[in-house]
């Protein structure tokens, strides 16, 4: 006896032929492009857009950059007759080109510069020795090499150099953070070239220098000993150069360095020498009121204040636009200085965070010190502002930077990205 094999849903054909049904029945709803939707399709329509830059870092970065046109523009129109626009133009090409550098780098994965240390640090030490050979001198410095389209200061492009090498280095002994001895190596690699620039002179530089080395050290995690240890040296070393040294009749700086280091402190005593740049930039500033004098500015344009397009160029946007012109520039630092901030705690590695911890040391220590001056309650060091400076080594060196913020910026993204995908799966 034959029995025949049936199933519950009926026979093979049947199933295909109700199978395809049902698939027809669920496109038709669908519709053809989400019925063929692949899994990468819906993941790339789930994940939000992000912006290729930091956005509140850019709009510091420009808006700083629109401030010192502006103010260069009203300091400057009187310096060079019959060229109003000499600085301000020269000085549109240098951010031109530093934006486009601050892209650029932005694009590179920064951890591929951790292979460059040895060949940085050379580069930084072999420029700065090419300014003695090759450099001009300027106001009895002799800190730049010419160049066809502007003077390159080699000093201001080693802090970048400086930056990467040392980082690097301290991610190499990471796991030797606590010994003295890569804390005396860490500063000894900053010592060298600060001494070669303090030489040149160009004190300024060379005390950035140090502050990034310190700081490197301070956010890998270098024990508080040595890190006191370090505060106490410096004070001690200072003592010696600024009061010990000159009563023994031997000048470690210039004479007129350690003049300019100490007439802060009594800047009424000698104003027509040393305390005259502090004195002359407090009037401009004092002048400027609540909204500035504007075309009625007398202290800048007349010269009464030198260097007011470089080092002091904070008095000028006092003068010129007084307090709200100066908290303006002010509150856009704030910004540039704690997306800066926060770029350490974004970071998806050591070598991101000493590095956005290395400029935020550089930034910091010369928004301070460069308005301090200008105000007088820090000494006049020739520290230039950010951005705002007229020169094209400083504003392409500080784009430089920002561009290594934003690659850090970038890199962690993509890494929370993929944390995101790899968790989804």
């Amino acid at each position: 006896m034959s029995v025949s094999s049936r199933t519950p849903s009926g026979t093979a054909p049947e199933r295909s032929r109700l199978s395809a049904a049902a698939s027809s029945s669920v496109a038709s709803r669908l519709g053809p492009s989400r019925a063929i939707q692949t899994p990468e399709s819906i993941e790339e329509r789930s994940t939000p857009w992000r912006p290729p830059l930091d956005p509140l870092l850019t709009l510091a970065v420009l808006g700083l950059a629109a401030c010192s046109l502006v103010t260069l523009n009203a300091a400057t129109k009187h310096l060079i007759p019959g060229s109003p626009r000499y600085y301000v133009d020269r000085q549109a090409t240098y951010l031109i080109a530093g934006l486009v550098c601050m892209v650029v780098l932005s694009r590179v994965d920064y951890a591929r510069l951790r292979h460059l240390k040895y060949g940085l640090y050379a580069l930084l030490l072999l420029s700065i020795l090419a300014v003695f050979a090759l450099g001009h001198s300027a106001h009895g410095a002799q800190r730049a090499i010419s160049l066809p389209f502007f003077s390159f200061q080699a000093s201001e492009l080693g802090k970048v150099f400086l930056i990467i090498a040392l980082s690097s280095y301290v991610v190499d002994r990471a796991r030797k953070l606590g010994d003295r001895e890569t804390t005396v190596r860490v500063m000894l690699a900053a010592l060298v070239p600060a001494m070669l620039v303090i030489a040149q002179p160009d004190l300024g530089s060379g005390l950035v220098y140090m502050v990034i080395a310190f700081t490197l050290l301070f956010v890998a995690g270098t024990s508080w000993r040595q890190l006191s240890a370090l505060v106490a040296l410096i004070v001690v070393s200072l003592s010696f150069i600024l009061l010990a040294a000159p009563v023994a009749g031997v000048h470690v700086i210039k004479p007129y360095q350690e003049e300019r280091l100490t007439a802060f402190l009594h800047p009424s005593a000698n104003p027509q020498k040393q305390g005259y740049q502090q004195e002359e930039a407090k009037i401009a500033i004092g002048a400027g009121q609540k909204t500035g004098r504007g075309e009625n500015a007398s202290q800048i344009p007349n010269g009464f204040v030198p260097e007011s397009h470089t080092d002091f160029v904070f008095a000028a946007v006092g003068e010129q636009y007084g307090f709200v012109g100066a908290a303006l520039v002010l509150a856009l630092y704030g910004l540039l200085i704690s997306r800066t901030l926060r770029m350490i705690v974004l970071a998806r590695d050591l070598f991101g965070t000493l590095l956005a911890g290395g400029v935020a040391a550089m930034l910091m220590f010369q928004v301070f010190v460069n308005v301090g001056m200008t105000i007088g309650i820090m000494p006049i060091t020739g520290v230039t502002l950010p951005l705002m400076s007229y020169g094209g080594s400083s504003v392409i060196t500080t784009m430089l930077a920002v561009g290594l913020l934003q690659s850090v910026y970038v890199q962690a993204r993509a890494s929370q990205a993929m944390k995101g995908r790899v968790l989804r799966h």
